[in-house]
């Protein structure tokens, strides 16, 4: 024993190394990859750069050339205005010079009056004679000295710290798990969370090879997250969270695994009623269903066969699920199929929905050792409630043959609670949580979930936690089931 349990140390420890070595090339692949990601990214940040400041300096060279053009043109205009004012203004200069060596008066006097007249609609005393712009180009020159420091000063982006998880105040309760988490210090420039989860059969680290892939929920603006209606498939789930601010998503924080164990299984079809079919959580009522194959099974199932079950048959071990086809199919009138999972300790949960024309079903548990003629409730090895809506509408619950009729409303969906420890099976309503009828007695072997179903159909939902309402309720239940106890004094 000693060696063995050194064995299994030296194994979990392989495998724990082993996970940390897979671990160890995911990262540095990872490394690799967003190394080279990185880079890329930088290329193009710097070349949109580049192409930014190209596209400034031809604006501004556009603008140089389209000011130079118009102080140029406004110069050249006032250019010609002078030039050709001068040009005018020298022709009437040299008219008036020679007239003043006209000698007669009357031709001196109408030349005297011409010149006047000139010289009134002359444009050269009409001219502006300052340059309507200034060679100074100066407004257009530049001074990049802040920007080429702006430039200097670019560094890689702020990064926020990684998110703390605290396993003690996150909850997992009522098939739902709410995750916590603060940050090491304060970062008001953080803008929002990514939470990633995923389901593991693994306790510690999350690994690497052989797991799911990592579901996420994105933009979680406080530090604190709910994941409600979750079914529980698995014994642990793994999570992580990052802080993001307006540019970028920090580092991960570390992993922290919870655990979420509920009670998981199938309907068993190996041995059901050829007049069921079965799917995985679905069982449903098919008359023609057995035509085929009766014929054939008759012979196996009555050679060397009583109404008693077979010694040889194998018990239920503490493996789920149970071994598939270990034991007869249900014929007759047991219209039965059971789970293929066995309960042998603490407590569990499960639901059942009848289609709303079912006119007959009943809900239980059972000892594998149920015959295959036998029906749920009418046996010492099984326990059940049971609707019928067929002629009259019955509702009760059944053990060993005995009937105890229920007075409340069939519920829409039946919760199944089973406390194999102590004693107890009781039926919920699913939705109110309203105790339908608890069962007392011990259970001395392994029971299977069981369901009848005639002309309708059922449907289960598993991996579901005992709800709170229900612990609540059986604390208060202990000690208070006198009204069942003609039912519950049978021990097996």
């Amino acid at each position: 024993e000693a060696l063995q349990r050194i064995i299994s140390t030296l194994a979990n420890k392989n495998d724990e190394i082993q996970n940390f070595v897979d671990t160890l090339n995911h990262t540095l692949k990872g490394v690799q990859e967003n190394s080279s990601n990185i880079l890329s990214d930088l290329d193009e940040e710097f070349d949109s750069l580049y192409s930014i400041l190209d596209e400034v300096k031809e604006s501004m060279i556009n603008s140089i050339k389209q000011e130079q053009a118009r102080k140029s043109q406004e110069l050249q205009n006032q250019l010609s205005q002078c030039t050709n004012a001068l040009e005018n203004s020298e022709e009437l200069l040299e008219f008036a010079t020679r007239s003043l060596d006209i000698k007669e008066p009357e031709e001196f006097s109408k030349a005297a009056r011409q010149i006047k007249d000139r010289v009134t609609m002359a444009s050269a005393f009409r001219l502006s004679l300052r340059p309507k712009v200034s060679d100074n180009m100066t407004h257009l020159m530049v001074d990049f000295s802040q920007e080429r420091q702006m430039l200097q000063t670019l560094k890689f982006l702020p990064v926020p710290k990684a998110p703390e998880i605290d396993p003690v105040d996150c909850l997992v309760s009522d098939n739902c798990v709410t995750v916590a988490w603060r940050m090491p210090e304060e970062d008001n420039k953080i803008d929002h969370y990514i939470l990633e989860y995923r389901k593991t059969n693994f306790d510690g680290l999350p690994r690497v090879k052989d797991e799911r892939c990592w579901e996420i929920i994105d933009n979680i603006k406080g530090t604190e997250y709910t994941l409600s209606g979750l079914k529980f498939d698995s014994k642990y789930m793994n999570f992580r969270v990052r802080a993001c601010n307006k540019a970028v998503a920090g580092e991960y924080s570390d992993p922290v695994t919870l655990e979420t164990k509920a009670l998981n299984f199938s309907l068993d079809n190996s041995s059901s009623h050829l007049n069921l079919k079965v799917e995985d959580t679905c069982v449903e009522w098919d008359p023609t269903g057995g035509k085929g194959q009766e014929s054939k099974m008759k012979g196996k199932e009555n050679k060397g066969r009583s109404g008693t079950p077979s010694p040889k048959r194998t018990s239920v071990g503490s493996r789920p699920p149970a071994v598939r086809g270990s034991r007869d199919r249900f014929t007759g009138e047991s219209y039965t199929v059971l789970g293929d999972t066995a309960i042998e300790n603490g407590q569990h949960y499960w639901e059942v929905k009848a289609q709303k024309d079912c006119k007959s079903y009943s809900v239980g548990v059972a000892y594998k050792t149920l015959g295959k003629f036998d029906q749920l409730g009418k046996t010492n090895t099984s326990w059940c409630i049971h609707v019928n809506n067929w002629l009259q509408n019955t509702f009760a619950a059944k053990h060993n043959n005995k009937v105890k009729a229920l007075d409340v409303t069939v519920p829409e969906k039946i919760g199944v609670f089973c406390d194999f420890d102590g004693g107890q099976l009781s039926f919920y309503d699913a939705n109110s949580k309203q105790l339908l009828y608890s069962f007392k007695t011990k259970f001395t072997q392994p029971v299977l979930p069981g369901f009848m179903v005639w002309c309708g159909g059922l449907s289960l939902s598993t991996g579901m936690q005992v709800p709170s309402a229900v612990r609540t309720l059986q604390k208060s239940e202990n000690g208070m089931t006198g009204s069942a106890s003609s039912l519950n004094n049978v021990t097996q």
